[in-house]
């Protein structure tokens, strides 16, 4: 009686969608889709992520990156991973330059560590070819069943929290103190005022579930700014700018350094868990699971998804990842890549919306900070908190993120600390071999750097 149904119901889609190139590419009526549900679904996509072409510029233009060209970067490279990800793998995920990757970019290999920008995207590189390889082999499941789930679920959310107080500290809600190392800044402040207000209109906007929460809730606020005369209108629509200062301009001989091996691993790590992570959730809501338990095409998937953090950094971009919030095109009915590459034509046509971008002020571009920052911390409510050996080398990862400055650190700290716990409380069949090469690489990063 359910397979009659099933079988009624798909002869109804194949009804729907005639029999044509884009059906049979995409294996439309095979996964009971249309063309304008796809097309719906890359909109909504789109229109939940395109705050990255806001946000990464301005995050990057602090590393000394030209920002016009990292706005076209950001566009071309978020639109080649869309397509690749939609023609090869056919799924319907959306990438663009990663959240709080870029963060780490800016403001731990650049700012902390002292590296050049064309250095830091030569590290991008080298981890992009990494991860490349890894997807192509046997390596990247090694190494993911590997590292334990607890380190796995941390890494996420202390780059939350990294990247939270990034945001904290753009908006100027909080500031550097003599006395307390941090204190809280002043509400007086219209620009402090303007992005704590961004930041809960995300909120509630998104509990709401309204339509492009994040991406309307920073055009409001840019509009006050603009109403109040603390945002100077500069249009909106133009050529793009040129992409000249950021092309082709990665150093990778330069990030050959022992002392960018912790960097590499840590784009690595961070960019391959929170691509597996994103992959697997998206995959059981576009119900890509088949019988047997193997999701479909998740090999391509994520070489698609390894191949564009190479290929992002000829641009200018920090490491491309697929983004959760493709899930919110899945929501909406998407099916099959065709989801994807609407969302990279989509950023295509972002490209001449560079004044609307160079407008956004650093409170609005905050405010979003923030917002995802609360979302990536998510994952230590997986963390099984019984087991104390598991529990406090993930809060050691969580907490020297954003007290060191560095995703680097708070990664080999975390690390660290389980190994020794584990091997101190009799439990050493629990460190992978991986595990004990990461920890003496780590030591040595310590020891002698």
């Amino acid at each position: 009686m359910e397979s009659t149904k099933q079988e009624q119901q798909a002869t109804h889609v194949q009804g729907l969608v005639k029999p044509g190139l884009l059906d049979r590419f995409f294996k439309l009526s095979e996964h009971r889709t249309t063309v304008k549900t796809e097309v719906v679904a890359g909109i909504t996509t789109f229109f939940t992520m395109v705050y990255i072409i806001f946000v990464n510029p301005s995050i990057m233009a602090m590393a000394g990156m030209d920002q016009g060209a990292v706005f076209v970067a950001t566009c071309i490279g978020a639109a080649l991973a869309c397509f690749l990800m939609g023609l090869y793998a056919n799924w319907p995920v959306g990438l663009a330059p990663g959240m709080g990757l870029n963060a780490f970019f800016t403001f731990t290999v650049v700012g902390e560590m002292g590296y050049s920008w064309e250095v830091a995207l030569g590290s991008v590189f080298i981890a992009g070819i990494l991860f490349m390889i890894m997807s192509f082999t046997r390596l990247r499941e090694w190494l993911l069943n590997s590292i334990p789930m607890s380190l796995r679920f941390a890494m996420g959310a202390g780059v939350g929290l990294f990247l939270g107080l990034i945001g904290l500290k753009t908006a100027g809600i909080v500031v550097n103190s003599d006395a307390t190392l941090l204190t809280m800044g002043s509400f007086s402040d219209p620009k402090v005022l303007l992005a704590a207000v961004c930041f809960l209109m995300i909120c509630v906007l998104s509990h709401r579930n309204i339509f492009g929460a994040i991406l309307f809730s920073m055009l409001a606020v840019t509009g006050i700014g603009l109403a109040t005369g603390l945002v100077e209108y500069g249009g909106l629509v133009s050529m793009p700018p040129s992409l000249a200062p950021t092309f082709l301009a990665m150093d990778i001989a330069g990030a050959f350094q022992i002392g960018m091996v912790t960097v590499i691993l840590s784009f690595l790590f961070v960019n391959m868990f929170d691509t597996a992570g994103t992959l697997m959730g998206v995959a059981h809501r576009a119900n890509l699971i088949e019988e047997d338990g193997k999701i479909q095409n998740l090999s391509q998937a994520l070489k698609a998804d390894s191949t564009s953090s190479v290929i992002g950094t000829f641009f200018g971009c920090p490491p491309v990842t697929s983004y959760v919030e493709s899930a919110a095109g899945v929501a909406a009915g998407g099916r099959t890549g065709l989801t994807a590459v609407v969302v990279g034509v989509l950023f295509l046509a972002a490209m001449f919306f560079a004044p609307l971008a160079g407008m956004i002020p650093a409170y609005a571009t905050a405010g979003a900070l923030i917002y995802v920052a609360m979302l990536m911390m998510s994952g230590m409510g997986e963390i099984d908190w019984k087991d104390h050996t598991d529990t406090i080398p993930a809060i050691v990862t969580v907490v020297m993120m954003p007290l060191t400055f560095s995703i680097a650190n708070g990664i080999a700290l975390g690390f660290l600390t389980y190994a020794t716990l584990k091997l101190l409380t009799g439990q050493r069949d629990k460190v992978s071999v991986s595990l004990y090469v990461l920890c003496i690489i780590f030591i040595a990063k310590f020891a002698f750097l």
